[in-house]
């Protein structure tokens, strides 16, 4: 079986709430430059893939109101390649949209799809699990990259691994026996003891005819619309049938939509140093800390605190006598909240939604 052509595609959807206030609807975390001062979360997580395929082998589906922006971070990457959603409706329908687009240039190609905001800081390894995946997905897998637990973290979604199919490069392909999202502490502690369940990383492979295929059977409806893009996709008329048809499609992650019913899924078990960045307090794990532990990012200073972040985007941030704390600042709005609440920051912003403060969103 000869090596298919490797594709990666990019989702940049998310809004990340519960960075806010520095992730807003217009400048969303993924167009952040929040670790690196030099590139946002997007130039990262396109920049450690162009090593092993060339930009024109890139695909981005943003947001029709970032696609501008997008385009500007990434100008390696070709314009038509950037897929623009009228209407975000979760990982299912983007990740078919790029499937669609790739099936017709190269039915069997292998996607590698990836969130725009996560971290891995192992470059190398990550490379070489991607080589690794492609293989399995020539197989006709549709494979998870799964992260062995440090914790029994309640803000991921686990998967229960099962035997090994097969070992590929040194690794293990083992059959996923069931996805569980985001347990509560007790049960994410047995999780991770038993040993044998890994975080689902949201990273994924497949080839296009796989993935179509399998929403086929469990997304009739994505497929259906799908199909009746296909002779439009990479034409002038192709905006304006998304926008015909996104609206009507339904709100579905790809996970519920097709890896929790397809027989077809494996896991990669990884170590790749991994982590979504999903909070303030994954953020300070990422970035440098002084030697009592806190992180101080933009012009803050800090007096008798420990393992706190405090976050300026402007004015001089200072803090005294802080514990475990978050304090953000962006100037038009102020964050203050312990590190173990930090899930919780998406209550701000559902609030602000509610009143309508759209100036804060």
């Amino acid at each position: 079986m000869g090596a298919k052509a490797m594709y990666v595609v990019v989702l940049a959807g998310g809004s990340g709430t519960r960075l806010w206030p520095r992730s807003r609807s217009e400048t969303p975390k993924h167009l952040l430059n929040l670790l690196r001062t030099d590139v946002s979360m997007l130039q990262e997580t396109v920049g450690r893939m162009l090593p092993v395929v060339a930009p024109e082998d890139v695909y981005v589906v943003t947001n029709a109101r970032h696609v501008d922006a997008v385009r500007e971070q990434l100008p390696e990457v070709p314009p038509e390649n950037v897929l623009a959603e009228p209407i975000g409706r979760n990982s299912g329908p983007a990740v078919g949209y790029a499937a669609a687009h790739i099936h017709k240039r190269d039915p069997q190609g292998v996607m590698l799809v990836l969130p725009a905001d996560h971290v891995i800081l192992k470059k190398e390894d990550f490379r070489a699990v991607a080589r690794t995946g492609a293989r399995a997905a020539e197989h006709g897998h549709l494979v998870t990259l799964g992260i062995t637990p440090t914790s029994p973290d309640i803000g991921y979604g686990y998967m229960e691994t099962g035997e090994e199919i097969q070992t590929i490069d040194g690794y293990a392909v083992r059959a996923v026996v069931r996805f569980t999202e985001k347990p509560d502490l007790e049960t994410a502690t047995r999780y991770v003891e038993s040993g044998r369940y890994v975080w689902n990383s949201g990273m994924f492979m497949w080839q296009a005819s796989t993935i179509l295929e399998e929403m086929r059977q469990y997304m009739p409806g994505l497929f259906d619309a799908l199909s009746a893009l296909e002779p439009v996709l990479g034409t002038p008329a192709e905006a304006a049938e998304i926008g015909r048809v996104w609206p009507e499609l339904e709100d579905r992650s790809i996970d519920y939509g097709v890896l929790e019913q397809s027989h077809k899924v494996v896991t990669l078990p990884v170590d790749i140093g991994w982590s979504d960045v999903g909070d303030w307090a994954a953020l300070a794990e990422f970035s440098p800390r002084d030697e009592d532990g806190n992180s101080l990012l933009g012009d803050a200073m800090a007096f008798g605190c420990r393992d706190s972040l405090v976050y300026s985007s402007g004015r001089l941030i200072t803090a005294i006598g802080l514990e475990d704390m978050i304090v953000v600042d962006t100037g038009d709005a102020v964050l203050v909240c312990p590190k173990s609440r930090a899930q919780e920051v998406r209550k701000v912003v559902d609030r602000l939604k509610a009143e309508q403060r759209r100036e804060q969103l």
